[in-house]
């Protein structure tokens, strides 16, 4: 199937499948016109991948539905033209461009139910593809449905098209959709953000798959992302967007190892890398917020976010892209591009103390959790099956200190923070909050003490404030809550050194939750999580919804807090980069189980249970030759209402063969103690363990590779 894909593309001439050229899209408002894109250029040529990368609000997917002809009714194109195979987008007919959509360009999004009829089979909605852009019949077009699904490697195809959408897990259901735009075999395939709600595990098959098709196929490629790690290892070329402008561009080595714009470097400096470290090496965000951009702004859009920018020189014209010298493909629009010292580190910043453990806050002991679920049966009828959410987890949390817990979704880690908050009962095991029991106690039956000394930090903060109250108020009405003995005035007093603590002007006390940025509502969140007498905050995947660095300036705040009111930390995440950099011990978990645990120095290096080295293969670096292969699982996660037997990852372990007499498929493994508190859940022989190899360097590698090279192996400066 893909042969005859692929030998069909091979026709097409070199010239670009994809030329935009100086394209400009503006929004109306009510205060005029906003501009969403400025003076966009790009070629794209057959089985080449370009990335975009930026800010939310830089304009990114409004370039792909401008290419796409699909943009709301509130936007005007304003200048500039979209070709596809030298033909002008913007002079084809409604008939003619229904026509190209699907056929010769196709566009996966972020959320793949987004593009899935939930009352329509899979099968059905992939054979009205060909049906819809080809002449064929529907027993070929299910054929080549079918044969599609085996190329995007899912598992029992067939089976697969019989299936709703809602039956498929979101891996699935993200390879369906990339089916989907794949079968027509379209010129041009638009990725926009096609993995960022996936796991990591996840996410690296589907950039496999991805890179495979479109090597076999020919695809061009234009993937949005605002992971910069995705883009280096996917793409050939990058362009960096800032307020709608394309800031900086070329191939992604010379991009990202010679940087050449303001912005861009304060992109990388946002991420964590294997030198970072949050006691000597600390993230940097980018100061200030991105500013709308009207048809009056003239000069830089970033100067007034820009520490080498200068009023004379950048914010009296309109800046062009310029030629970076000696590397002829690489541009940037920086009007000081040959005055910057772009070799030059940052200021070194005070290295700060490592902060000591204290007395343990909260310890956890053999928690379990089942759920009662009906299998197979109707309207209450069939017979009775747990769902084990939680099937055997214990450690402990102490002051100043942060665990995380990571692992793929359904693992158990957001149920452990239920519990922990009082929103489920355990079923079976020990939770003990500074030496009260609290696992068997709702929050609507905990004290206003218990209550108040475990708080939450949630991954959406979009959803968790009142629209109809101010910032100042519900700040004030958390500390009416848990501080009663606070008079009126004191309590708005608490207020503003709250909104001091997380860096928020005093003023923003005043303003409705819709007029902040993710970023200051997430600021709000932490003040009130920290607002109480909290001594535990679990923090449930804070940053992910969040800009690289707007995160920075949220895991730096979270670092501060802690420490100033020697809080414990819960910190739930499926970014390992993060973790890397903020944990101070790990709980690897999988299936409701912990598998492997210990300082975080301990579970980024050898030896590694075979799951943890899956995850940690599969995160996405922006460091040089930082990684030799990398692991891609094959299948699924089993479900929790039919756990495999013995070991819960024996079903995809690649190790399994080399454990005699079948322990993997018929015990549950104990825990190893490795040494100094690391432990690990699994069979495997000690030789083994010990050959080993880090699936990248550690942070004294990384050091020392950058001393040998006189420079360091990302030009992050």
């Amino acid at each position: 199937m893909l042969d005859a894909l692929a030998t069909s593309a091979a026709g097409r001439d070199g010239a670009p499948v994809l030329d935009v050229e100086g394209l400009s899209v503006s929004f109306r408002s009510a205060h005029g016109q906003l501009c969403a894109v400025r003076d966009f250029g790009c070629r794209i040529r057959r089985g080449e991948a370009m990335g975009l990368v930026g800010e939310s609000g830089c304009g990114k997917s409004t370039v792909a539905l401008a290419i796409m002809r699909d943009l709301p009714g509130a936007a005007v194109v304003t200048g500039g033209a979209v070709r596809l195979h030298g033909r002008d987008m913007a002079a084809l007919s409604g008939e003619q461009l229904r026509q190209t959509r699907g056929k010769d360009v196709a566009m996966v999004y972020q959320e793949p139910m987004a593009s899935l009829n939930p009352t329509l089979k899979i099968g059905r909605q992939l054979v009205e593809v060909l049906l819809t852009h080809e002449s064929v019949g529907k027993a070929e077009a299910a054929e080549r449905s079918l044969a599609m699904l085996e190329a995007v490697r899912l598992p029992d195809a067939a089976r697969m098209m019989r299936r709703y959408p809602h039956q498929l897990s979101g891996g699935q259901q993200q390879r369906v959709v990339i089916a989907m735009a794949l079968l027509s075999n379209p010129a041009l395939l638009i990725l926009d953000e096609p993995t960022t709600a996936l796991d990591v595990t996840v996410e690296a098959g589907i950039v496999s798959l991805i890179n495979d098709l479109r090597s076999q196929l020919g695809t061009a490629t234009l993937f949005i992302s605002h992971n910069l790690g995705l883009i280096k290892e996917t793409c050939d070329r990058v362009t960096v967007m800032y307020a709608g402008e394309p800031v900086e561009t070329g191939c992604v080595d010379d991009v990202f190892r010679n940087i050449r714009h303001p912005y861009t470097r304060g992109l990388v400096r946002s991420i964590p890398l294997a030198t970072s470290d949050k006691e000597t090496r600390p993230l940097v965000g980018i100061s200030g917020q991105l500013q709308p951009v009207t048809q009056d702004s003239v000069g830089c859009s970033f100067a007034p976010r820009c520490e080498h920018a200068q009023d004379s020189v950048c914010r009296t014209a309109d800046i062009a892209m310029q030629s970076v010298a000696g590397r002829a493909a690489h541009f940037s629009r920086c009007a000081r591009l040959e005055a910057i010292d772009w070799g030059a580190g940052r200021e070194p910043h005070a290295a700060r103390a490592r902060a000591e453990p204290g007395a343990p806050v909260a310890q956890v002991a053999e928690l379990k959790k089942y759920y009662g679920a009906q299998a197979g049966g109707i309207a209450g009828f069939g017979e009775f099956v747990p769902v084990r959410a939680l099937e055997s987890a214990s450690f402990e949390v102490r002051e100043c200190e942060t665990l995380a817990i990571v692992g793929e979704s359904g693992c158990g880690k957001s149920t452990i923070a239920r519990v922990l908050l009082g929103l489920e009962v355990a079923t079976d095991g020990a939770v003990t909050l500074q030496g009260e029991r609290i696992e068997a106690r709702p929050v609507q039956q905990r004290t206003q003490a218990t209550v108040s000394a475990v708080q939450m930090v949630f991954q959406n903060p979009f959803d968790t404030l009142n629209p109809s109250y101010s910032v100042g108020d519900q700040i004030q009405r958390t500390l009416e809550r848990f501080c009663p003995e606070l008079a009126a005035a004191e309590r708005r007093a608490r207020m503003l050194e709250l909104l001091d603590m997380v860096k928020l002007p005093r003023a923003f006390a005043a303003r409705m939750p819709g007029q902040l940025s993710g970023g200051q509502k997430q600021r709000v969140g932490i003040a009130r999580a920290f607002a109480g007498n909290t001594r535990l905050v679990v923090a449930d995947e804070p940053t992910s919804a969040l800009d690289v660095s707007v995160q920075a300036a949220i895991i730096e705040l979270l670092l501060s807090a802690q420490r100033d009111n020697g809080t414990a930390m819960i910190f739930i995440s499926h970014d390992l980069s993060v973790v890397r950099y903020l944990a101070d011990r790990v709980v690897v978990m999988y299936l409701g189980s912990i598998m492997e645990e210990g300082a975080t120095a301990q579970i980024f290096a050898p030896p590694y249970h075979p799951y943890t080295e899956a995850l940690l293969s599969a995160i996405p670096l922006l460091e040089d030759d930082a990684r030799g292969g990398r692991i891609v699982l094959e299948g699924d996660t089993p479900s929790p209402m039919n756990p495999p037997s013995g070991c819960p990852f024996q079903t995809r372990c690649r190790y399994k063969a080399h454990v005699d007499g079948g322990h993997c498929e018929s015990e549950f493994p104990p825990l190893r103690e490795l040494g100094e508190g690391h432990g690990i859940r699994c069979f495997l022989p000690a030789a083994l363990l010990a050959e080993m190899a880090p699936v990248f360097p550690q942070r004294e590698e990384a050091e020392e590779a950058s001393r040998r090279s006189g420079a360091p192996r990302l030009n992050r400066s």
